[in-house]
C-alpha cells in the first residue's frame, strides 16, 4: 500500500459548543481575536451570542464582517490591514463556507503579505498562519475542516483554489444549534455541497481507506436526513447533517474532488451563483461521465442512494444516479443548469476556465474542456 496522510484539525463537536470558542483561542495563546462573520449571522443574533463567550472570558476584540457570498480578493486585502490595524492575533471565524474562506484569505496575506494572487495553487504558502479558530453555520462546506481556501479574483471573474495544509484550522468547533437560524433553503443547499463533497472524494484518484470510509458515511447520513430536513429541519436532523458534513470535510480535505466542483468553481466566480445550487445540477451529469471509470464505487454509492440490491454494477450505478436526480427534484433544488446560467453561450469560457481549476486533477476520469462542456450541454 503506498503511504498516505490524513490531516484534520482538533474537532469539538455538540449542542452549545460555542461557548468553548474564548477558552480555545485562550488555550493557543489568542489575546486579541478578529472576529470574521457576515451581517446574517449578526442579525441572527450568533456574532453577539460570540461577543458574550468572548466578555466572560476577558478577551477584548474586533469584528469584521465585509464578507459577500462567493468572497472577493478586496474583501480578503482589506481584511488583512484590519487585522494588522488593530493588533490581533487569532482569528475567529463564525459563518458558513463565504466567511470562513475569507477568514483564511485574511490568515494567509496578514501573515505572508502580498495578496491573495501569490498563493493561488498548492503549497505556496511559507510563513505560519495565525491562530484560526472556527465556529461553521452551515453543515456543507466544510472550509471549517479542510485545507482550501475558495476567493473569487474579481478582475478574472474566477475563484481561486489555495491549498495548503497550513490552511486546516487549529480547532473546528461544530455546534448544530446554529444551523436552527439558517434559512431553508440554504440548510438543503448546505447539504447538497456536503453530499457532493462525499461523492467526489470517495471517486478521487487519491482516495484511500481513510478517507473512503468518510465519503461513505457521509452519503449515508445525507441520504437519511436529507429528505428529512425538506420536510422539518429538527434539531436532531441537523445535528445528523453537521456530522455528516464533518465527515465529508475530513474525506475532501484529504482526497480532493472532481469535475462537478471544478465547474461550481467557475460558474460561481463567472455568475457569482449560490456555491450548493450548483451540485443538484451537475453532480449527477459529472457521475455519468465518470461511472465507467470508477463502476464499482459509483455502484457502491447507488446502493446506498436506492436501498436495494441490483444484478450488476452498471445496473446499480445508473440507478443510484437517476435516484439522485429525483431527489434533487423532489426537494424542489434546481436541476437545469440554464435555471443558472442565462445565457449557453458563456458555457465554453466557463469550461477552460475549470479545465484549469486543481479539483480537476483527482476527476477520475480525464476531461479536457470540451468534455466538461458535453456535461454542461447535457445539464443545460
Amino acid at each position: 500500500m503506498e503511504i498516505k496522510k490524513f490531516f484534520i484539525p482538533e474537532i469539538i463537536f455538540g449542542r452549545v459548543a460555542l461557548k468553548y470558542a474564548a477558552l480555545c483561542a485562550k488555550r493557543l495563546g489568542g489575546e486579541k481575536p478578529m472576529v470574521v462573520s457576515d451581517p446574517g449571522l449578526r442579525e441572527a443574533g450568533w456574532v453577539s451570542r460570540l461577543f458574550d463567550v468572548l466578555a466572560a472570558e476577558g478577551l477584548p476584540w474586533c469584528y469584521y464582517e465585509d464578507v459577500v457570498s462567493n468572497p472577493r480578493d478586496n474583501q480578503v486585502a482589506r481584511g488583512a490591514l484590519f487585522y494588522a490595524e488593530h493588533h490581533a492575533d487569532v482569528i475567529i471565524a463564525l459563518g458558513g463556507g463565504s466567511p470562513m474562506d475569507a477568514a483564511k484569505g485574511i490568515a494567509i496575506v496578514a501573515s505572508n503579505g502580498g495578496s491573495m494572487h501569490d498563493y493561488e495553487g498548492a503549497n505556496r504558502i511559507h510563513r505560519p498562519l495565525p491562530i484560526m479558530v472556527f465556529l461553521p453555520s452551515t453543515a456543507g462546506s466544510g472550509s471549517d475542516i479542510s485545507q482550501f481556501a475558495i476567493i473569487t479574483d474579481t478582475r478574472r471573474l474566477l475563484k481561486m483554489t489555495i491549498a495548503s495544509r497550513t490552511l486546516v484550522p487549529n480547532i473546528s468547533i461544530i455546534d448544530p444549534v446554529l444551523l436552527t437560524t439558517k434559512p431553508h433553503h440554504l440548510v438543503l443547499a448546505a447539504a447538497v455541497d456536503a453530499l457532493a463533497h462525499a461523492v467526489e472524494s470517495y471517486v478521487s484518484i487519491i482516495a484511500s481507506p481513510f478517507t473512503e470510509v468518510q465519503s461513505l458515511e457521509a452519503i449515508e447520513i445525507i441520504a437519511t436526513n436529507l429528505p428529512r430536513a425538506a420536510q422539518e429541519p429538527s434539531l436532531p436532523v441537523l445535528e445528523s447533517l453537521s456530522i455528516a458534513s464533518t465527515a465529508a470535510g475530513m474525506a475532501f480535505s484529504n482526497a480532493s474532488l472532481g469535475a462537478d466542483h471544478a465547474l461550481a468553481h467557475s460558474l460561481g466566480g463567472m455568475f457569482d451563483v449560490l456555491h450548493g445550487d450548483v451540485h443538484s445540477v451537475l453532480l449527477p451529469a459529472v457521475m455519468r461521465f465518470n461511472a465507467e471509470r470508477v463502476l464499482a464505487k459509483t455502484a457502491h454509492i447507488g446502493k446506498i442512494l436506492t436501498g436495494k440490491t441490483w444484478k450488476n454494477d452498471r445496473k446499480a450505478a445508473l440507478a443510484g444516479i437517476e435516484c439522485l436526480e429525483e431527489l434533487f427534484e423532489s426537494l424542489g433544488m434546481k436541476t437545469r443548469l440554464r435555471d443558472l446560467v442565462p445565457d449557453s453561450s458563456h458555457l465554453p469560457t466557463v469550461c477552460r476556465m475549470a479545465a484549469h481549476d486543481a479539483c480537476l486533477l483527482t476527476n477520475p476520469r480525464p476531461a479536457t474542456w470540451e468534455d466538461l462542456l458535453a456535461i454542461c450541454e447535457e445539464a443545460w
